[in-house]
């Protein structure tokens, strides 16, 4: 190596400013390499597209242009088989690769940096980390849809108890159940699709803050870099996190929505529930008791939620009172943001994977659907034959008050006690209601009735292949 390059190599890029070299704990404090090493391939892919820039405006020539790029692919190639040597003086992955690329050109690497600051750098590369995460965590959320729709397919005639404030309220089929979370996770996919568009903005030419000072065609950039836009001020471009924010906004939701489901794992495999059974491969046991069998992975889950809860919290803390244009605070949007999709990805896999392997016991379920969740059935009956709505909840109310008094079911009442309560009613009435009849007589859309559900089946199971 040149004395001269070994030179670039430790120097910082602004020692002609600050002769002073900078105290190994600063160094230390400041520098984000072990977070943002991950952003590498965007920052190689966002180099490659600026030294085309430069060419197209004259700045570089076809031949310095062409090396750039050679010289680019030499250390992605590095990156990508483990081999690049990081030094201690590597402020951060955009520093290290221009470092390597110096060592590699000599002066014709510093070229690069013509008209780009890393604030628009690294406004870019988080820019198109964010247009890959949310493809992928959107092909994530798709894949447990998949398997949330197969299992409610599996189960598609069970009928189980509906719930409300955890009472048992109605019954419902499980699969009309299942596919709430479904629903959940489709909303989940719009968020993360209208982050995706919000981020597809090229801010690479913004400069530092007020735009580069050479003739960048920035539409040439996002061309090159599938943009579909420019952003249209370079102060908010190098300034703004509001795609990290939403994207951190659209993880959490997504995380709630997990952390809903998984809480319902845990207590249906629960001997108080004993609805489900998990598999033992998605299951742990206790060190003391030899009995046991925990639904560690759904706990976790849930818990992991509060992670992703408090990076978006993080986030917003750091952005809440800066001012224009960029300031060092925005280095710590990173840990958060990728923590965040690192643990959705990780909570969203093993759902995935444990939702094919749960067994419900169809007839408990069916059991704990029946006796006094038909309550609602008996007023029905009564609104059918002329009574007001509130009159007939009245009237049944009481029944159920004579039936837990006594003991005994609303299908056991005898004639006299039924016409005490209403002339309506006969024990031949009462005794047609049935869970399955209750379930089929829930046809509105979106109702849990067999039919609809089927309907929404069909539907759930073309969507979750797109």
């Amino acid at each position: 190596m040149t004395r001269s390059r070994a030179r670039a190599r430790a120097a910082k890029a602004w020692a002609g400013r600050i002769a002073t070299p900078t105290a190994p704990a600063v160094e230390r404090f400041t520098g984000s390499l072990p977070v943002d090493r991950r952003l590498y391939p965007h920052d190689i892919a966002g180099s490659v597209a600026h030294a085309r820039a430069l060419v197209r405006a004259r700045l570089l020539t076809r031949r310095e242009g062409a090396r750039l790029e050679a010289g680019l692919a030499a250390v992605r190639r590095e990156l990508d088989r483990g081999r690049f040597r990081f030094l201690p003086s590597d402020e951060d992955i955009h520093m290290a690769i221009e470092r390597r690329l110096v060592e590699r050109l000599g002066s014709l690497g510093g070229k690069l940096h013509t008209g780009r600051s890393r604030n628009d750098q690294v406004a870019l590369d988080l820019r198109l980390w964010l247009r890959a995460e949310c493809d992928a965590l959107d092909g994530a959320v798709r894949r447990l849809q998949q398997a949330i729709v197969a299992l409610a397919t599996r189960y598609r005639d069970a009928i189980m108890p509906g719930y409300t404030h955890l009472q048992r309220a109605q019954p419902i089929l499980v699969a009309h159940h299942l596919l709430a979370y479904r629903e959940m996770l489709a909303r989940d996919r719009g968020r993360l699709r209208d982050c995706r568009a919000r981020a597809d903005e090229l801010p690479l030419g913004a400069g530092a803050l007020a735009g580069a000072g050479f003739p960048i065609d920035r539409r040439f950039v996002a061309r090159q870099l599938g943009f579909r836009r420019v952003t249209a001020n370079s102060l908010d471009a190098v300034a703004d996190r509001d795609a990290a924010a939403e994207f951190l906004a659209a993880a959490a939701i997504t995380a709630v929505h997990l952390s809903r489901l998984a809480e319902e794992i845990v207590l249906w495999a629960s001997e108080e529930f004993g609805f489900v059974e998990l598999p033992d491969a998605f299951a742990t046991g206790s060190s003391m008791m030899p009995q046991k069998k925990n639904p560690d992975v759904a706990e976790l889950v849930r818990g992991k939620a509060g992670r992703t809860i408090g990076a978006l919290v993080a986030l917003l803390t750091v952005l809440k009172g800066l001012p224009l244009a960029y300031n060092r605070d925005l280095q710590e949007d990173k840990p958060p943001l990728f923590d965040a999709a690192t643990t959705l990805g990780e909570s969203l896999d093993v759902l995935a994977a444990l939702v094919p392997h749960l067994r419900f016991d169809t007839a408990r379920m069916h059991a704990a659907a029946d006796g006094l969740l038909l309550a609602t059935d008996v007023a029905d009956l009564l609104v059918e034959r002329g009574l007001p709505f509130r009159r007939a909840h009245a009237i049944t109310g009481a029944l159920v008050r004579h039936c837990l008094a006594t003991g005994t079911g609303l299908r056991e009442l005898d004639a006299e006690v039924l016409r005490r309560h209403s002339p309506l009613l006969t024990p031949a009435l009462v005794r047609q209601l049935t869970p399955a009849r209750s379930v089929a007589r829930r046809r509105v859309l979106g109702g849990t009735a067999p039919r609809e559900v089927r309907r929404q089946l069909a539907r759930a199971s073309r969507e979750a292949a797109t």
